[in-house]
């Protein structure tokens, strides 16, 4: 309204002269009058000769022929007025614009809120299900084929496929299917995966949704979905529901003591528990369902019953990463030099995400060189790249650093070289990367799944051998050893607090018990006294220092070969492990051959 007041045109009046029936009638017959017109109550208005309008009023209306017939004797064009209802199409767009403009600005309210809220039911559909459902027709085209290794995971899961499809297979023998998988794992190892998989395989419509998408500001709006997602499910029965995240709403119920307690998200599990088995449990459904904090999920949610199946996708092993490494190497020019075994010998720890990743890398690496074929050079640099970070050209080192970091990580290198029980060392630089001022790489010849004492003790050894080397060659120690200082002493606090390798502490465990794939003990409390505390710190403390000494009293023995390979570190800035070695047996040294788990000491920038 403000706008059509502002906006609207100045309209200039023209000037007019009032004139009397009596000062009307002279004119006339004066032929001052040009035009008159006759409205049906006796008004007057016109023209006068010379251009100025006019108005005037009849008192009485005379016979109609005496005042045309004045008119017409007088040449005056004359015309007659209609009598007007006051409605005219301008008349009513401007009243009831306004009440338009209110209409339009509600009816995109109503559809904001309806892609924000409600979904395709706009606020009255906010308690609908969000899942998306994947029919026969758009199915993913992922498929077990393309999940490599983890065959035994992906035969849980198949199993529960297959059930669907062939129901009377498993009734002839009195089985009866499972009603829910849940799938647990550390991230980036491919839950997801193994679920889109699923989706392709199954002959059925697959139903997926995130764990976040139930809770929302409204209450009870996450009962009511979960009431939907399983009602639309029974009538696609047999339907498999894929739940990602499942933690979001399946979180120990009370764990915050009455203080923290979410109601809205405890109500939205109690009905996920009655919808998978309540009073009227679903029937050919299945539920499969991810996450990496299994730790916090309810226990009602674990029974057989509801989530009869539990399967763990660890990380992958030797076998299992080049087998993912293949896939992820689909659709890229490998070069003939790259072996993905030795890639995946040198990527112990890497998930499936992490690989894909060092592939990417690697093709980016070399268009970045102007090639299209990834060559194992390329595999090294993206190594070092996601390990480590990016290579930076700019962060040289002034001449006495570079000495320190090369007597550090040859430090390093010997230790580890001369230790019976430590693992190869494959490579030493001392090269910047991110924060690394050198690192030294240490490969095992086989995967391992028990570490006994002698290995972790020789790993301190080998952490704590950049600082011995600097304290025997420089005299002094330096911040290079900050990461080594912090790796060691974690190692040794899980060995005498979790896995009872301390006599004084003696054969007592303090760990979570939880799977740790987060790391969470920002948050847990100290189940010990505070004297245990100070036996636990003076174990850890002893076994660092005894580490150090064991360090120094090898490098000590073996100075020469201390410093010919830190004159060959300044001299060409890296060398593989078999120069290491070559130098160690021509000074009649056996280097040390082990088969261990992976370890990288590394010296940060401050």
């Amino acid at each position: 309204m403000m706008l059509l007041l502002l906006v609207r045109p100045p309209t200039t009046t023209p000037k007019v002269k009032a004139l009397t029936y009596s000062e009307f009638l002279g004119s006339v017959r004066a032929d001052k009058v040009k035009t008159a017109t006759i409205g049906t109550e006796g008004q007057l208005k016109g023209t006068l000769s010379d251009g100025l309008s006019y108005t005037s009023q009849i008192p009485s209306i005379p016979p109609q022929n005496q005042l045309q017939a004045l008119l017409e004797a007088h040449k005056v064009q004359e015309t007659a007025t209609s009598p007007s209802n006051g409605f005219s199409l301008g008349t009513l767009l401007l009243d009831f614009l306004p009440l338009v403009l209110l209409i339009g600005l509600f009816v995109w309210m109503g559809r904001r809120a309806q892609k924000s809220l409600g979904g395709a039911g706009g606020l009255m559909g906010i308690g609908n299900s969000k899942a998306k459902v994947y029919e026969l027709s758009d199915r993913p085209s992922t498929t077990f084929a393309d999940v490599a290794g983890y065959e035994g995971a992906k035969a849980e899961v198949s199993e529960v496929v297959d059930f669907l499809k062939h129901p009377e297979r498993y009734t002839k023998a009195g089985a009866v299917g499972p009603k829910g998988v849940l799938m647990i794992g550390p991230p980036g190892v491919g839950k997801t995966l193994m679920a889109r998989a699923v989706a392709g395989e199954a002959g059925v419509p697959f139903l997926a949704l995130t764990g976040s998408s139930f809770v929302e500001m409204f209450v009870g709006v996450g009962a009511s979905r979960v009431r939907d997602l399983f009602a639309d499910a029974r009538k696609r029965a047999p339907a498999i529901i894929f739940i990602d995240e499942i933690d979001a709403i399946g979180g120990r119920r009370g764990a915050g003591g009455g203080f923290t307690t979410n109601d809205e998200r405890e109500q939205t599990l109690n009905q996920m528990l009655a919808e998978m088995d309540g009073f009227d449990p679903a029937t050919g459904v299945v539920v499969i369902a991810a996450t990496n904090r299994p730790e916090t999920l309810d226990p009602a949610l674990l029974r057989p019953g509801r989530f009869d199946r539990t399967v763990e996708i660890p990380l992958p092993n030797v076998a299992e990463r080049k087998a993912i490494l293949a896939v992820h190497a689909r659709g890229k020019h490998i070069g003939p030099d790259v072996d993905l075994g030795v890639v995946a010998r040198g990527t112990p720890g890497f998930s499936g995400a992490d690989l894909a990743n060092l592939i990417n890398e690697a093709a980016i690496n070399a268009v970045r060189d102007n090639r299209s074929v990834v060559s194992e050079a390329d595999i090294d640099h993206a190594r070092d790249r996601i390990l480590l970070g990016r290579r930076d050209a700019s962060n040289a080192l002034l001449p006495e650093e570079k000495h320190s970091v090369a007597v550090h990580e040859t430090g390093h290198a010997l230790v580890a070289a001369l230790s019976p029980h430590a693992d190869p060392v494959a490579k030493v630089t001392i090269l910047p990367s991110g924060q690394a001022l050198g690192v030294t790489e240490q490969l095992p010849e086989d995967e391992r799944h028990l570490y006994p004492e002698s290995y972790l003790e020789d790993s301190l050894a080998v952490r704590l051998g950049g600082r011995a080397a600097e304290l025997l060659v420089i005299g002094e120690a330096s911040t290079g050893a900050a990461n080594d200082l912090a790796g060691a002493t974690q190692l040794a606090l899980r060995m005498v607090r979790e896995w009872g390798l301390s006599k004084r502490v003696g054969p007592v465990s303090y760990s979570t018990g939880s799977p740790g794939y987060l790391d969470m003990s920002h948050v847990q409390g100290r189940p010990y006294a505070e004297a245990t505390q100070r036996t636990i710190d003076e174990e850890v403390a002893r076994l660092l220092t005894e580490a150090e000494a064991r360090a120094t009293e090898l490098l000590v023995s073996h100075r020469k070969e201390l410093d010919q390979v830190a004159a060959l570190l300044l001299e060409r800035e890296t060398i593989d492990g078999k120069e290491l070695r070559a130098i160690l047996e021509h000074s009649s040294v056996p280097a040390a051959v082990t088969q261990a788990a992976p370890t990288a000491q590394a010296a940060p920038t401050p």
